[in-house]
């Protein structure tokens, strides 16, 4: 979102979140502002036609467990003229990155992470901590079932002597993998400044989401494109097994100097797929998508041990990777 929009006095943009209380930028202004208790109430009207003229509210929900406002939500507020004010309604969002929320026994809940993004960011490190693919699947699969557009970023490049020619196998293996599919990636290091400036090029103007592990290297990353940025970097130490201290306690939506916003948001360990269905999936990863249909059992196939299953040929054919495929059947596994 370009920071030099100007909204109507009203209006305005969730650039940070506290328990209570919402950070919104309107105009080059920011308010801290509370919400309304309508926005946490769902009616339940007795007509089941939403466009009838006489309709009563049989029932209200009161969704208490759940957040309504995501930071790069577009708002609508009550301006208190002393710096703050109160969210009376959250407009239509025309995207959103969300998963089910973690907490024990709420799988059923949806826990959206940003809204009204351009780009969704994994940021995943040539090691330290070891990448995981199967996470990098999972947060493809949710973007293309969202509707939105993915760059991956593979930082700490410096860690391979700081060229794309140093990387190692399975890097290597991994990069042209995604590539072939379609998804661009860059290499960076915010030690060196290799790919930086393709990257600064590809987030002008746009408003980006970074999503990934705690310690891949997201916040570094955001201190080397924007210089003087100041976000604390903590560093992978002892103690942690590679799995990184949490630096972003909470999304935060931030302005570029050279256009655009990017959204940090925190590191996450588990991203689960919310509301897809299992024989949905497949679609959800655009190398299979062309073979749907075409199995001896049309759309009734599971891709997995039937008999003339044309994306199980195309994978001993090496048209689709093997690794992807048994990423797909996991995921699948748990739908």
């Amino acid at each position: 979102m370009n920071t030099s929009i100007t909204y109507p006095h009203d209006q305005g943009v969730v650039v940070k979140k506290n328990i209570g209380t919402y950070h919104v930028r309107v105009n080059g202004n920011v308010l801290s502002c509370g919400i309304s208790s309508k926005l946490h109430k769902e009616l339940i009207y007795s007509s089941t036609n939403p466009n009838a003229l006489s309709r009563m509210v049989r029932q209200v929900k009161v969704h208490d467990n759940l957040d309504p406002i995501a930071v790069g939500d577009m708002v609508r507020f009550v301006d208190a003229h002393d710096g703050t004010g109160l969210i009376v309604e959250v407009l239509p969002r025309r995207n959103r990155l969300s998963r089910r929320d973690p907490a024990p026994g709420t799988h059923k809940f949806e826990q959206i992470i940003v809204a009204n993004v351009d780009y969704i960011i994994p940021v995943f490190a040539v090691a330290n901590p070891t990448p995981k693919w199967g996470l990098l699947d999972r947060y493809l699969a949710s973007a293309e079932s969202l509707g939105l557009s993915v760059r991956i970023v593979i930082t700490k490049l410096d860690l391979v002597q700081g060229s794309e020619d140093s990387l190692d196998d399975e890097i290597r293996l991994m990069v042209g993998e995604y590539q072939r599919i379609g998804y661009p990636i860059h290499l960076t290091s915010s030690i060196t400044g290799a790919g930086l400036e393709d990257l600064r090029l590809a987030l002008k103007g746009r408003t980006s989401a970074f999503v990934g592990k705690s310690g891949v290297g997201k916040t570094a990353l955001l201190n080397a494109l924007e210089p003087g940025l100041g976000l604390r970097v903590g560093a992978v130490g002892k103690g942690h097994i590679g799995k990184g201290r949490h630096t972003t306690v909470g999304a935060e939506m931030i302005p570029l100097s050279f256009g655009g916003d990017i959204i940090d948001t925190p590191g996450v360990r588990e991203f689960g797929l919310h509301e897809m269905a299992g024989e949905d999936l497949v679609f959800f990863f655009p190398e299979m998508r062309s073979f749907v249909g075409q199995c001896k059992f049309g759309l009734d196939c599971r891709h997995d041990e039937e008999p003339g299953c044309a994306i199980r040929k195309a994978v001993m054919a090496g048209k689709i990777s093997p690794r992807r495929y048994q990423s797909f059947l996991r995921l699948k596994e748990e739908l």
